[in-house]
């Protein structure tokens, strides 16, 4: 079976997560309408800026829908922002800011710092075969507590200097994934096919 899996398309890089599902064994679309969502075996929420895709969310009237196909249990991969909207405490957000929820984790928004703050690494993620993961890091959220149930899939080295030492940058909690990091620009497709795996699943 092919799963259909929609990028939400309101907002972020969704050509490239697009391209890196259909390298990943899915077929992708954008999903923009009700009608779109009810099509799809799973979503991916890309990155971008988490508050605009709140309120976009809601212009289009897709916020309540997503919620309720998290609750029914439909596989969601959110990276970077879209971490931000599936985690159910979110620190430095506007005062009006809502998350879809879903994730038992706490995030702290651009917690790595602005856009000149970016930089690129590679981790170990736990669930990829196949060596370190190419990870790029854009105005990036980090976790900074997990509940029970969170497994953690990836973290930033120990060792590396300043306070992003240790924070946990990758999860999974039943069929939710969420990254700090931006996969979908490395031109490495593995993170993907993980999700795709979640989806068959």
């Amino acid at each position: 079976m092919i799963p259909t899996i929609g990028v939400l398309a309101l907002q972020g890089d969704v050509r490239e997560h697009v391209h890196a599902l259909e390298a990943g064994g899915a077929r992708a679309v954008g999903v923009r309408r009700p009608a779109e969502l009810a099509a799809v075996d799973g979503l991916v929420l890309p990155g971008g800026e988490s508050t605009t895709i709140d309120k976009l969310l809601r212009i289009f009237e897709l916020r309540d829908l997503v919620r309720e196909r998290i609750a029914d249990g439909m596989p969601v991969y959110g990276s970077c922002a879209g971490m931000i909207l599936l985690a159910d405490r979110v620190l430095g957000g506007t005062s009006d800011q809502e998350t879809l929820g879903g994730l038992d984790v706490t995030v702290r928004r651009n917690a790595f710092g602005r856009q000149v703050d970016s930089f690129e690494t590679t981790l170990d993620v736990r669930g990829v075969d196949g060596g370190p993961v190419p990870a790029t890091f854009i105005r990036a959220p980090w976790i900074e507590e997990a509940g029970a149930d969170v497994e953690v899939l990836a973290a930033i080295p120990d060792d590396a200097p300043g306070a992003a030492a240790g924070r946990i940058v990758a999860v999974r909690q039943g069929a939710l994934l969420a990254t700090s990091f931006h996969p979908e620009i490395t031109g490495d497709s593995r993170v993907h096919e993980l999700f795709v795996t979640m989806v068959k699943e």
